[in-house]
């Protein structure tokens, strides 16, 4: 399974430089609802919600999302590892609610910060 940081969803969506490979798409893929709220907000920044809505909404719906719940956010109100920004916590805060239920799981992000933070949590990286 593979946690989709908002980093690589963007990069996917808006065709940046560097993007994900297509294998990635073909995995089991989660994250935090969290991604839906940010991906929503930069594709509004942008003026690119006609052009991008449809794309928006199929990536989404290949989630399995995780939600803001309570056992989730009591995690981002303890130390990490590593300086995490509030944004950051919740993603990892996260993550580390699925690896808790037994689930192994990749992270997948071009932040380096988030990445940083990933390793010193020995959350394993997926390669994109």
């Amino acid at each position: 399974m593979i946690y989709l940081d908002t980093s690589v969803a963007l990069a996917q969506l808006l065709a940046e430089d560097r993007s994900p490979p297509e294998s990635l798409w073909q995995q089991p893929l989660v994250a935090s609802r969290l991604l839906e709220y940010e991906v929503w907000t930069r594709i509004h920044a942008r003026g690119l919600t006609r052009s991008h809505g449809r794309a928006v909404r199929a990536l989404i719906d290949g989630l399995a999302l995780i939600e803001l719940a309570p056992a989730v956010l009591a995690r981002v109100l303890e130390p990490f590892p590593a300086s995490v920004r509030t944004l950051d916590a919740i993603h990892l805060a996260s993550l580390e609610f699925v690896r808790s239920r037994g689930q192994a799981v990749e992270l997948a992000s071009y932040d380096d910060r988030m990445l940083a933070a990933a390793r010193a949590l020995r959350i394993p990286l997926f390669a994109c």
